[in-house]
């Protein structure tokens, strides 16, 4: 994202003059002094609430409505973005934290961040189990099991519970979250490395990266769908998130020119023939939508398509704009401001709206066209009940006399 406005680095590597140089030892000193904490950037919350929009709609299953979303027009989707910006986030606020209270500190937060994840990750695997279980009973289907790929918690429960624990049973939905989580214990090791050796800290992710696309190495899973979200791919998106927000805060803008806006755009115009192809729109090789598949290992095609897009948000979207506290722009941004139980919610509504289109086949249509809005609405609603505001409407209304 574009940078900030804050002093120059913290290290005291960075902090020692080159050799040879002239400065002056209140230059110096002045180096030592930790960034201001930036103020919060609306473009962020505004970006995210639309991600969890396009990642509720994304789950609804033949939803006339994903033509809307920026994942059927390009190779990456929504997923990208969430972990990227999580890492660009966490990757400023441990800088941040790093610079005023030490490595340590900062490090306890992050473990501290990365434990209440933990948790929402266990109440969200235990709340769908139960509710998926229930359906099964009261509906007598037990493809539901199947298709949500429950089935070794029922048959096996003392496989499926140690492996639920360890995130490595990921039935439908239970993916992405882990992918998170294995970030955030990465992040602060990584952090502390690119204090010391830059940019270079990158290379063992890359490695790792690199060895899973060629299929040397990947993660165990339990249960029918494996790992949705390879973490020993999906972790190098995070921790270039990480360090970008790093940058950001030190006051290291992003590259620009010529060369980079070319490769950044060649990249984009590719996604967007791919989908093309794949939409039967114009005509091309399989190869061209077969690029972007392999999600739960983050392909190559994936992984560049998800940072040009970055990019390009970055420098064509500014921090601030009027639009962005008009209606939708502030209703984007308070739902932004809460993705994470917002993103929860929305995988039971989708869950239950993809249900009822099965029991009602005939009226999906129109289901979809009633019921995906309302979903939208009612995330709304969630994330103003986080925000406090639907709680002071409501008291509000108490108080007024009759």
């Amino acid at each position: 994202m574009r940078a900030l406005a804050t002093p120059p680095a913290l290290s005291p590597r960075d902090s020692l003059p080159a050799r040879g140089s002239r400065d002056s030892l209140p230059a110096r000193a002045s180096r030592d002094i930790p960034p201001a904490r930036p103020p919060r950037d609306t473009r962020l919350d505004i970006i995210r609430g639309w991600m969890q929009v396009s990642i509720f709609i994304s789950h609804v299953a033949g939803s006339v409505f994903a033509w809307g979303i920026h994942a059927a027009w390009g190779l990456s989707d929504s997923s990208e973005q969430f972990i990227f910006l999580s890492g660009l986030a966490l990757g400023s606020v441990f800088t941040l934290k790093a610079a005023r209270d030490g490595h340590m500190a900062a490090q306890r937060d992050l473990l501290r961040r990365t434990l209440k994840l933990y948790r929402t990750q266990m109440l969200l695997f235990f709340g769908f189990a139960t509710m998926v279980l229930l359906a099964a009973v009261l509906l007598r289907d037990g493809a539901e099991l199947m298709r949500g790929g429950w089935c070794l918690l029922v048959d096996y429960p003392w496989v499926a519970l140690p492996a639920a624990f360890a995130l490595l049973y990921q039935p439908e939905h239970m993916g992405i979250l882990p992918g998170f989580i294995f970030g955030m214990l990465l992040l602060g090791p990584f952090l502390w490395l690119v204090e010391r050796i830059g940019n270079w800290a990158l290379l063992p992710s890359v490695l790792v990266y690199a060895a899973v696309q060629l299929g040397w190495v990947a993660t165990p899973g339990f249960g029918e769908g494996g790992i949705g979200f390879d973490p020993l791919a999906w972790h190098l998106l995070y921790v270039l998130g990480g360090l970008l927000g790093r940058r950001a805060l030190l006051g290291q803008p992003l590259p620009r020119g010529a060369w980079p806006w070319a490769a950044v755009l060649a990249v984009l115009a590719l996604g967007f023939a791919a989908r093309l192809v794949e939409h039967g729109f114009i005509p091309g090789p399989a190869l061209a939508f077969q690029i972007g598949q392999h999600k739960e290992i983050l392909a190559p095609a994936r992984l560049l398509h998800a940072l040009a897009l970055a990019y390009a948000v970055a420098l064509l979207v500014p921090r601030e704009a009027g639009w962005m506290h008009g209606r939708v722009g502030a209703w984007l941004a308070m739902v932004g401001r809460h993705s994470l139980p917002v993103f929860c919610l929305g995988l039971y509504l989708a869950w239950g709206l993809n249900t009822t289109t099965r029991l009602l086949p005939a009226q999906g249509w129109w289901l979809h066209l009633l019921l995906v809005p309302a979903g939208v609405v009612v995330l709304g609603l969630r994330a103003r009940l986080a925000d406090g505001g639907l709680l002071r409407q409501l008291r509000a209304g108490r108080s007024v006399p009759a």
